[in-house]
């Protein structure tokens, strides 16, 4: 196997090994790490998943990436700590499947990747004997997730940004009654504005003494783990050595489906990817025109995670296809559009849209989703409905988030409040407690540095 080295998405910065991407999270010219060269699994390898629990298909993926930086016992010890709960694959019709990414500790498929990275860090840190502060911004569910794998690690602090009036309450909780090492701070502002906080504060040198890094899927840690679950569903779920598979990915910062990709370029036989948005839609135009343009403010929608106006990982995306894009959302160089648009189809799904799909869902299948679930099937029903040819296509959507962290919406729109899964029991009886401050950089570099 080749080592792997990576790459900044702006070509300014030197090429790291996986520690330094993994611990710096942010480039310093504020690219994004990329691996240099994607590893791939022959088919034999991939066969083979079948027979294979969750976390010994995790230890297979990691070690592609990194089996020159951890020794095959840690890798294995540290992927068997971080999946140990079920991961569901429910069936709904024909060959059409839901994967619920929804049973780990905050209920969301951000554990994937802030379990298995969390763990990661604190391997490289306890053999550093060295510490950092964690900068990351939330639209909802990645806060939770990070504040949840990183509390109580001795190495590391924890500071995450959140727009206030754009999460649910018990989104909010799940970060808000954790304290220790964890600092939460509410803004009245969107997600964007609290991710261009954590991109300035890393490209300030006058905080270099912080030991800065990132737990957004900024970060090349939060892919990779990303990259297990589309071997796993297709791994259990397929009929044949032959088959292919649809994905269906609700999609807003575009580190879900940045795993996919990667999966697919990794060798898993994927025959389409369907991208759906929100009404924040400047993606599927681009898909369409060839034109990007950022969406600024971002629309606040039911699918609170995805009010993204601008994909952090589209830099990635674009570079995955022989382009160059720079954190502002400049594209210098084209990517191939033609190869694009074969692999990805990409819509987006109105607030209205996605109630409609929760009730029709439930009605018509006892599917149960929650708002960025419902817009992956709904994409996915579009899809088949003007590609008729893919219908009987093994085809998997993801639902990224439990409903019952959406209590609001299913009470209104189904009439009961779903049940609530035991990382959530007693959450609303606990205590809050978060800082505020106001939207503005030197605000908050007065903050971080008064504080750390």
């Amino acid at each position: 196997m080749k080592n792997i080295k990576f790459y900044s998405t702006n070509l300014k910065a030197e090429v790291v090994d996986f520690k330094s991407a993994l611990l710096k999270g942010l480039a310093p010219d504020k690219g994004l790490y990329m691996p240099k060269e994607i590893p791939t699994f022959t088919k034999e390898e991939i066969n083979k998943f079948s027979q294979m629990e969750y976390y010994e298909i995790a230890f297979e993926v990691g070690r592609k990436f990194l089996h020159d930086q951890i020794p095959d016992a840690d890798l294995k010890a540290i992927v068997k700590d971080a999946y140990d709960y079920e991961v569901p694959l429910e069936k709904v019709y024909d060959r059409k499947y839901v994967m619920r990414l929804d049973q780990g500790p905050t209920a969301s498929f951000k554990d994937f990747a802030a379990r298995m990275m969390g763990r990661l860090m604190q391997y490289y840190l306890d053999k550093e004997k060295r510490e950092l502060l964690i900068l990351t911004a939330t639209s909802g569910d990645t806060g939770s997730a990070i504040a949840n794998a990183f509390y109580g690690l001795d190495k590391i602090k924890v500071v995450v940004l959140f727009p206030e009036n754009e999460v649910t309450n018990r989104q909010r909780k799940q970060m808000t009654t954790l304290g220790k090492n964890v600092q939460i701070i509410g803004l009245d502002a969107k997600f964007d504005d609290c991710q261009y906080l954590v991109k300035d504060a890393f490209s300030d040198s006058e905080l270099d003494y912080l030991n800065l890094s990132s737990a957004n899927s900024i970060n090349i840690g939060r892919l990779i783990p990303q990259i297990v679950y589309y071997f796993y569903s297709y791994a259990k779920l397929r009929k044949s050595e032959d088959e292919e598979v649809i994905f269906s990915v609700p999609s807003g910062n575009f580190g879900d489906m940045m795993g996919g990709m990667f999966a697919k370029r990794m060798g898993l036989p994927i025959k389409k990817f369907i991208i759906a948005t929100n009404e924040n839609d400047e993606f599927p135009k681009f898909v369409k025109t060839g034109n990007y343009n950022k969406i600024e403010p971002s629309k606040n929608c039911l699918s609170s995670a995805m009010n993204v106006g601008h994909p952090s990982n589209l830099s990635r995306f674009i570079a995955l296809y022989d382009g160059v894009m720079d954190e502002t959302g400049l594209i210098s160089k084209v990517p191939d559009m033609m190869r694009l648009r074969e692999d990805i189809y990409s819509t987006s799904i109105t607030d209205e849209e996605t109630r409609e799909m929760i009730a029709e869902a439930y009605k018509k299948y006892k599917l149960l989703l929650e708002p960025h679930g419902s817009v992956g099937w709904a994409g996915l029903q579009r899809f088949l409905q003007e590609y008729p040819e893919f219908d009987d296509e093994l085809c998997i959507s993801l639902e990224t988030a439990h409903p019952a962290k959406f209590p609001e919406q299913i009470i209104d729109i189904l009439d009961f409040d779903p049940k609530l899964p035991p990382s959530l029991e007693g959450l609303e009886e606990k205590e809050e407690s978060y800082d505020k401050v106001l939207n503005n950089y030197e605000e908050f570099k007065k903050y971080l540095i008064n504080n750390y």
